[in-house]
């Protein structure tokens, strides 16, 4: 009579096997972004009654790379970005593409009639996992802040916040 014996290979062994695999040699980042930048000379361009159709542009242009967009929020003069990057896309190719098309998007736009550009640079700081909420919040509320806050305040002590050393803005 034959004997049964199992094979030491099961499919659940091979199932199991081939996660811990993946595990070993896949890349894990958490990597999120609270991105600030502004219009040429501080220009009022973005138009309150119209800023969800650029808010909207930026989702849509973002999550097609693979982006994912936690929060845009802004005033006429800047804007704020929460957002998850992938390490396989640096930040600064995002931006400058971001910042290229969205004002390309804008200049067609009737909604943004006074729009020029975005102004040179921009801010981008880490976001700890913990704090992804709390930013969220901070992005939502900036008419509110604004009322006391003035753009270079609030950027300044983004960079405070940072650690990263700033001498003040040149006028």
């Amino acid at each position: 009579m034959p004997s049964r014996v199992a094979s030491a290979w099961t499919p659940i062994k091979i199932c199991v096997l081939s996660y811990f695999l993946l595990l070993l040699y896949m890349s894990h980042t958490s990597l999120t972004y609270h991105i600030v930048f502004g219009t040429w000379c501080r220009f009022p361009a973005i138009v309150e009654e119209h800023e969800r159709e650029l808010y909207k542009f930026i989702h849509t242009f973002s999550t097609e790379r693979e982006i994912v967009i936690r929060r845009i929020g802004g005033m006429p003069d800047h804007i704020h970005i929460l957002c998850d990057i992938p390490a396989k896309i640096a930040l600064a190719d995002f931006v400058k593409s971001l910042k290229s098309e969205s004002s390309k998007f804008m200049r067609v736009n009737p909604h943004f009639s006074n729009w020029k550009s975005w102004a040179e640079g921009y801010g981008a700081f880490t976001v700890d996992s913990s704090l992804r909420e709390t930013r969220k919040l901070y992005i939502m509320n900036q008419k509110q802040h604004h009322r006391v806050l003035s753009f270079e305040d609030e950027y300044s002590c983004l960079l405070k916040e940072a650690g990263v050393e700033f001498s003040g803005f040149e006028h």
